[in-house]
């Protein structure tokens, strides 16, 4: 996990030394729609950012385990000019909560669900445990507004895709903000 660490400025006051880079992984319920979407946004943000060391997305489900993303998901990521977005739907496992230093849920019912499945590995114990975990929080806390979430579009219509587009660019930039630029020294 990483580790903001202090040094002393000349002048006696503190900076940031420079941490290590992060993970992230993004959750949905089927890994077809909105995480997906989610890691090709922050992807395409972050992209050339030596901050970020590995982004993915699984789902708390294994419904399309395999299938690429759905067409709608691709067609708005298109529309914004993100192209070249290859994935293969997965469900979530356990190595996930060592492997990522933040597991980012898109509804309150996919967060429940990680805590849920990070609090029985706690339990388990074994070789991942407490801090050696990544942090489970929702994605939408970083999109101004506590607690927002990402509605399921799914079932609906192209625009609920438009809709989970812009919160996701909306969240995206926010994290970055808040932990990225917050935690890591940035270069001039």
């Amino acid at each position: 996990m990483p580790t903001q660490s202090s040094t002393e400025n000349a002048d006696g006051t503190a900076s940031k030394a420079s941490a290590p880079p992060i993970s992230v992984l993004f959750v949905c319920l089927g890994n077809i729609c909105r995480s997906p979407m989610a890691e090709a946004v922050f992807t395409a943000l972050t992209n050339s950012d030596p901050r970020v060391s590995n982004v993915d997305s699984a789902g708390t489900g294994a419904y399309h385990e395999g299938d690429g993303p759905d067409p709608r998901t691709m067609s708005t990521l298109e529309d914004n000019g993100i192209v070249d977005y290859d994935h293969a739907a997965r469900k979530v496992q356990a190595s996930d909560f060592s492997t990522f230093n933040y597991i980012l849920a898109m509804d309150n019912h996919n967060l429940h669900d990680l805590q849920r499945l990070k609090s029985r590995m706690n339990k388990k114990g074994g070789d991942i445990t407490g801090e050696d975990m990544g942090k489970v929080m929702l994605f939408g806390d970083y999109g101004g507004r506590k607690g927002e979430q990402v509605g399921d579009p799914y079932y609906g219509a192209r625009n609920g895709f438009e809709i989970a587009y812009e919160q996701m660019v909306r969240f995206s930039k926010g994290f970055i903000a808040h932990v990225l630029d917050e935690t890591h020294i940035i270069s001039s």
